[in-house]
């Protein structure tokens, strides 16, 4: 199917020396194919901000309720309820508002000493040694115990419930994910169970208890199987995101070093060095969508059926939004809306967590360690097709 004319840019997200460094290929499409069409894979992408941000608010026109991920749609499965990452109005509505509780800003400003402690707990012993590693040293840690004392996963439980869920989003090298995997939240099933019996000042026993009306009107509480849905979702949602976000912190303030040195000498820009970040190198640089029906765009047809591949990475880039050049890392940038967390009816719940953990950390680190190079040639990307990070991120300290 032809949509723009002639170009021989190409986007496939399974690529791994095209996602290595995305960034070149996103610039094409937004100024040749802002509507582009992948024949071997079968969906459509958008990838200018203006394009990505009428999309995701859209939600009756481009759903998400076969799925937020291509695999999963193509995979035409049954979507567990619950996972309100993967839910339209009204039924989302419903969900999100249960999930709402457990990210009040009450609940997350009170995780904030939490929060450093466990950076303490992390970095404190590598203080006087020469190296770091992003990713093993913190941000495989931290996130994992933050979202633990929110959930109520016990300590001796935790780096299991982490690998479970990283394994479920990791491919083969240049291969989708497992469509049919990884919606179940059966493995935290033991602790729901023992939390009914002993409840305690923590999100799973908050959830148990909650009574709520849902899409039908009947007022009840959560089914055994929505409230183990729920906590999946949260538990692998809460862990991606921050530590991704940890990583490229790393990689990117060693490619500026002087910006570095201002956030040492003025930790007060940190919060915008945050969305600067996260504009930069988002951690998830896609999201896709079921197009409910015939849509125009850029001139041509979309078909209803279609799936829609919103280019999150590449809208976080446009000039048109960021002037002069959205491809600049500045921390002294304006950002006035950030597409990062998404936008409208699924704009992320977790957010502000995240933005609190990548500030925290940030802050912790900066204060041990103001100087630092990264090692790239020990360094290895995430093999996902869903989130874009560093498995491992060695850094040079000094």
């Amino acid at each position: 199917m032809t949509i723009t004319a002639p170009s021989d840019v190409h986007f496939d997200p399974y690529d791994v020396d095209l996602i290595a460094d995305p960034y070149p290929m996103f610039r094409r499409l937004r100024e040749e194919a802002p509507l582009y069409y992948n024949e071997q894979y079968e969906f459509y992408a958008l990838s200018r901000f203006d394009d990505v941000n009428k999309g995701l608010i859209d939600w009756e026109t481009y759903s998400s309720a076969r799925g937020g991920i291509l695999e999963l749609i193509k995979a035409n499965i049954e979507i567990p309820s619950g996972v309100v990452l993967f839910e339209d109005p009204p039924l989302h509505d419903v969900h999100r508002k249960l999930l709402a509780r457990m990210f009040t800003p009450r609940k997350v400003h009170a995780l904030e000493p939490h929060i450093r402690e466990f950076c303490a707990q992390s970095l404190d012993p590598l203080v006087g040694g020469d190296s770091f590693d992003f990713i093993a040293d913190l941000g495989a840690q931290m996130p994992m115990k933050v979202i633990s004392k929110l959930v109520g996963i016990p300590e001796g439980d935790q780096e299991a419930i982490r690998d479970n869920a990283n394994d479920r989003l990791r491919t083969e090298a240049g291969r989708p994910m497992r469509a049919e995997e990884g919606l179940s939240g059966e493995i935290f099933a033991d602790y729901i169970d023992w939390r009914a019996k002993n409840p305690s000042d923590d999100i799973m026993t908050e959830l148990l208890n909650a009574e709520f009306d849902d899409e039908k009107g009947v007022h009840r509480k959560l089914t055994r199987d929505e409230l183990l849905t729920y906590i999946n979702v949260v538990a692998g949602a809460g862990n991606e995101t921050t530590t991704r976000l940890i990583g490229w912190a790393g990689k990117v303030l060693a490619e500026h070093p002087d910006q570095r040195r201002e956030l040492v000498e003025n930790p007060a820009l940190i919060p915008g060095a945050i969305e600067e970040l996260l504009r930069f190198e988002p951690p998830a640089p896609h999201t896709a969508r079921y197009v409910t029906r015939d849509v125009e765009v850029h001139g041509h047809t979309v078909p209803a059926g279609s799936i829609m591949m919103m280019l999150l990475g590449s809208a976080c880039r446009d000039h048109r939004q960021y002037a002069p050049d959205g491809d600049v890392f500045d921390i002294h940038r304006e950002i006035k809306q950030n597409l990062a967390f998404s936008i409208g009816t699924h704009y992320c719940l977790g957010a502000a967590l995240a933005r609190l953990e990548g500030r925290i950390a940030l802050e912790e680190i900066l204060k041990r360690f103001p100087e630092w190079n990264v090692d790239l040639t020990r360094a290895r990307l995430s093999p996902t097709s869903t989130v874009r990070g560093w498995e491992t991120l060695p850094a040079v300290l000094g």
